[in-house]
């Protein structure tokens, strides 16, 4: 059975950082297409960062880029460093992974999520005040 939890949310002032931080159960994120969402209240859910858990480059949205970075180690967890954080920032953060495995260092750039099958998690909430 797949198992990811999110946690590392908070409330921060502008300029500050937040880790995010994704345990899963039930799959290798190195055999898999990795990443974070976000949902601001009453939009819909946006791409953040991505990457293939068995190497590869790595995606952001323009809005984070040279802010954010994702990353995982050896313990099937995955990662999102958030630096000066922006109060556009603020939303529900949810962590991804594909549904299938692919070879190591596939490309999984954010486009990827859009049609294929992913798991999500439950999501952890980050506010960052002005």
């Amino acid at each position: 059975q797949v198992y990811m939890v999110e946690s590392g949310g908070g409330s921060v002032q502008a300029g500050g950082s937040l880790r995010l931080s994704c345990a899963a159960s039930g799959f290798t994120y190195s055999r898999r297409c990795i990443g974070w969402f976000r949902q601001r209240p009453g939009e819909e859910r946006e791409g953040v960062a991505s990457m293939h858990g068995g190497g590869g480059g790595t995606y952001y949205v323009d809005s984070v880029k040279g802010r954010f970075t994702v990353s995982h180690d050896a313990k099937n967890t995955i990662y999102l460093q958030m630096n000066n954080l922006k109060p556009e920032d603020t939303a529900m953060y949810f962590c991804a992974a594909a549904t299938a495995d692919t070879w190591p260092g596939s490309p999984c750039p954010l486009q990827r999520f859009r049609t294929e099958n992913h798991y999500l998690g439950e999501g952890t909430q980050v506010t960052v005040a002005s």
